[in-house]
């Protein structure tokens, strides 16, 4: 089993089996077990895990359903668990519900759906890797702020007026 802590310190364990996929099938309308699927010419899509990796709201929903038993426990409502995932929180528990759907299920499942989260991962990583790049490169900001003149008609450098 997979874990990981939210904002207010709360440490959660995510079990994904058959009792969490029918609980977020009745409380999200999402069934992870179609997480990846063949498409008409037998080639994997992943339409769901794009929804879930789009929609913060929906992931951190899947994410509630999942953990209710234990939140149920703590007498943490859905509002409250929402309110403590932002930021790396939400990084971190989508990995472990990723992984966690994964090992759900059977070899020979498990096997192709870890490449395709690999690949995906590694796809993340060279894009962050990109923008911190970006990000560190100092004419960046200059090119934004020109960006930002030419659209706005607006001079980062004219003084502000005395009105």
């Amino acid at each position: 089993m997979k874990s990981f802590t939210d904002n207010a310190g709360r440490l959660w364990t995510l079990a994904v089996n058959v009792a969490a996929i029918k609980r977020v099938r009745a409380i999200c309308d999402v069934d992870l077990n179609s997480i990846v699927e063949l498409d008409a010419k037998n080639n994997p899509t992943a339409k769901l895990l794009e929804r879930l990796s789009t929609d913060p709201v929906l992931l951190v929903d899947v994410l509630y359903a999942v953990c209710k038993p234990e939140a149920d426990s703590k007498n943490i409502s859905d509002e409250e668990f929402g309110a403590a995932m932002a930021g790396d929180a939400v990084d971190h528990a989508t990995s472990a519900l990723l992984d966690e759907i994964i090992d759900f299920f059977p070899e020979a499942k498990r096997r192709a759906f870890q490449k395709i989260l690999s690949a995906t991962r590694r796809f993340e990583s060279l894009a962050r890797k990109k923008m911190e790049s970006l990000l560190a490169d100092g004419k960046f900001e200059d090119k934004l702020v020109s960006e930002l003149e030419r659209l706005t008609g607006l001079s980062a450098s004219a003084p502000e007026s005395a009105e």
